[in-house]
């Protein structure tokens, strides 16, 4: 036998691939809850299918898929990216699973990173399942796949901050409760099923500077009407992505 050739070698993998476990066991996870699917998948689905074919709400003119299928977009990048996550984070810091995690040899940046790679691949899902359901439905996009893809990573970056926010500084159980809440009023105020002009113009104005309705907006603009590049609608994004990931970074507990 040659000397040497069972010595253990013990040391941490290379970051890179902690990551990509990380991530992949967090998108595993995800998957796999129950409450989790209702939020990123079901309700969506739903939504979409029935108000593109119950005419309940009045979308203006045009085919209700073309307003609703961009609302609903935006929307299931808000349930992954905040409400989902400030859900699992915020118990995941309560049971004591982030203080482990920040103890381990994947950095707590690392985990943060591996968290946001999750939120990524499950909204590939969730915009490929939609994409498919409202084609069936008759949509009929057209416009720049770029400003699509910018808002799209832009809202998440905004929401994700939030989230975080929220599930680092609240308890659990007020996570729980303040995440749906805002979920659901997001929903009704945020432009995603109902137009932001069937409000009063006073809350047009306040409610128009919402990431919700700059994500629907502007996915809106873009996929319905084929406008260029959204800039109104990406810059309030961008302020809203840097004030939650900075205020998160701040104030984030991990413990």
């Amino acid at each position: 036998m040659t000397t040497g050739t069972f010595t253990p070698r013990p040391g941490a993998a290379p970051l890179p691939r902690m990551i990509r476990a990380q991530a992949a066991l967090e998108t595993r996870m995800l998957l796999r809850n129950g409450e989790q699917l209702l939020l990123t998948v079901v309700i969506p689905t739903l939504l979409l299918a029935l108000f593109s074919t119950v005419d309940i709400v009045d979308t203006g003119e045009g085919e209700a898929v073309d307003f609703l299928a961009p609302g609903v977009l935006a929307l299931a990048v808000m349930s992954t990216a905040f409400t989902g996550q400030a859900i699992a984070t915020g118990f995941e810091r309560r049971y004591g699973v982030l203080k482990r995690l920040g103890a381990s040899p994947l950095p707590r940046w690392g985990l943060m990173t591996a968290k946001t790679c999750s939120v990524l691949v499950t909204e590939v899902l969730q915009t490929v399942l939609l994409t498919v359901i409202a084609f069936a439905l008759g949509w009929s996009p057209h416009g720049n796949p770029f400003a699509v893809v910018l808002l799209l990573v832009l809202g998440t970056a905004a929401f994700s901050g939030l989230g975080l926010l929220m599930a680092g500084t609240l308890k659990a159980e007020a996570t729980l409760a303040a995440a749906n809440l805002v979920f659901l009023l997001l929903l009704v105020g945020g432009g995603v099923i109902v137009p932001l002009t069937k409000f009063p113009d006073a809350a047009q104005s306040v409610l128009g500077l919402l990431p919700i309705s700059a994500l629907s907006g502007g996915l809106r603009d873009v996929l319905r009407d084929g406008a260029g590049m959204p800039w109104a609608d990406l810059g309030i994004l961008a302020g809203w992505a840097v004030l939650g990931l900075g205020a998160a970074a701040r104030f984030f507990r991990w413990e």
